[in-house]
């Protein structure tokens, strides 16, 4: 299995329709949230499977604003991470995904990507194609899974992103809180 995963478009979601077109064999778009109307816009764009969560943008403030995902290496839990305070660390959304026992757990929110494999469990952050944070060029992630291993690489764009020196107050004010 072959899983597109994206975070933080914020309503751009052009790059990622761009890039989506440039892949092949995908099985699967995972949109780890904000915002989420933006994974309802990329499936009906093209012919495959999206799954989506809210993010702390779609006023998603629930601590069942998660989804877990069965596959073939096992469940993965899905969390745009504000709920979870990735933030200010990643134990919160560790201690989530292995009591709901997955084997890895995705997110987004901080819009810096990661891959790491931490006591066992996989995390995954694409970081963001709309807003990368740092002077980073724009990223997002292609995750291949078997019965027995997890795999993933973080892509970055073509193009550097230009940064917004000022997004705006409230805009940041959303954004940069996790609320728990």
């Amino acid at each position: 299995m072959r899983i597109f995963v994206i975070s933080d478009t914020h309503g751009r979601i052009d790059k990622a329709a761009q890039i989506y077109k440039t892949l092949h064999d995908i099985d699967l778009i995972v949109h780890l949230g904000d915002l989420w109307i933006d994974a309802i816009r990329i499936k009906n764009l093209f012919n495959v499977p999206v799954l989506g969560v809210k993010g702390n943008m779609d006023g998603s403030f629930s601590k069942e604003g998660h989804h877990i995902l069965e596959t073939e290496f096992g469940k993965i839990f899905l969390a745009h991470g504000h709920m979870e305070s990735v933030k200010q660390g990643l134990d919160k959304l560790m201690y989530k995904a292995e009591s709901l026992k997955c084997r890895a757990a995705f997110f987004g929110h901080t819009h810096i990507p990661l891959f790491r494999q931490v006591e066992g469990l996989y995390l995954l952050n694409p970081g963001s194609l709309s807003l990368p944070l740092g002077g980073r060029k724009g990223s997002y992630a292609i995750a291949t899974l078997t019965e027995d291993t997890l795999n993933a690489t973080i892509l970055f764009e073509e193009a550097k992103q230009l940064q917004r020196k000022n997004p705006g107050n409230l805009r940041n004010l959303l954004n940069n809180s996790d609320r728990f």
